[in-house]
């Protein structure tokens, strides 16, 4: 009896190992739901605009992935366009929750909600701004379209704008990416303030940084910041980022 309970233990014992060394590496291979991302980039360009009058901005942000697909996030950046435009605001924070995943066939579908804060900013109509988005993903391309539930960015009865944008990353080796980009945003009952924007950035990723260097150019000189600036100037945007 007790030579039988010794190899039932041994056995016991071996599949337990067994067991321990099949779960260990999946285990290792899962990703943390939870990460953070700084940069510093030598300007703010948000949809071909300068946010920061063609001047360097600090950024950051924290995500928070679910397996499941759902994710909620935060981001925030130094700004100028508030006090260019007679506010008092001189940082912007975002704030988003949605859901991604792959319907079949090499697609995926993203969704979600996005508000843009300008604390204090005191303009006459309140430039924080709601959009709903929805993004369709295939092989290295996604479209997305993003509109506007509240008035958009400062526009008075702006409501229901909206913005599409077509862009793709391609991989060419070495940690080198290539992206191009283009997009044209809609203001409601403001065509002279609606317009097409371009641009072309490429990445490298080197000792656990990301490097961009990007050219941007749009169809609009109707955003003038401060000290006389056109906001929508063709340009390059150099930046630094760090996920971790």
């Amino acid at each position: 009896m007790k030579a039988h309970a010794v190899r039932v233990t041994v056995r016991a014992a071996a599949m337990a190992a067994a067991l321990a060394a099949i779960a260990l590496p999946a285990m290792a291979e899962e990703t943390n739901p939870l990460s953070f991302n700084l940069s510093v980039t030598s300007d703010y360009r948000y949809r071909g605009i300068s946010q920061t009058r063609l001047k360097p901005a600090l950024q950051g942000g924290v995500d928070y992935a679910h397996s499941s697909g759902f994710y909620i996030g935060a981001w925030a950046s130094t700004i100028k366009w508030i006090k260019d435009s007679g506010g008092d605001a001189d940082v912007e924070i975002d704030t988003y929750a949605g859901y991604k995943t792959e319907v079949g066939g090499g697609v995926t579908v993203d969704v979600g909600f996005l508000r843009y804060n300008y604390p204090s900013n005191k303009l006459p109509t309140s430039a924080n701004t709601n959009e709903l988005y929805g993004a369709v993903s295939y092989g290295p391309a996604t479209l997305k379209y993003s509109h506007s539930v509240s008035n958009l960015f400062g526009f008075a009865d702006s409501k229901n704008s909206g913005y599409l944008d077509l862009s793709a990353t391609f991989d060419v080796g070495n940690g080198f990416t290539v992206t191009p980009h283009v997009g044209h945003q809609w203001v409601k009952n403001n065509d002279a303030s609606s317009y097409t924007d371009y641009s072309l950035t490429v990445n490298k990723d080197w000792y656990g940084l990301t490097f961009g260097a990007g050219f941007v150019a749009t169809s609009t000189d109707a955003y003038i910041g401060g000290k006389g600036k056109d906001l929508g100037k063709n340009g390059v945007v150099v930046s630094v980022k760090k996920v971790f």
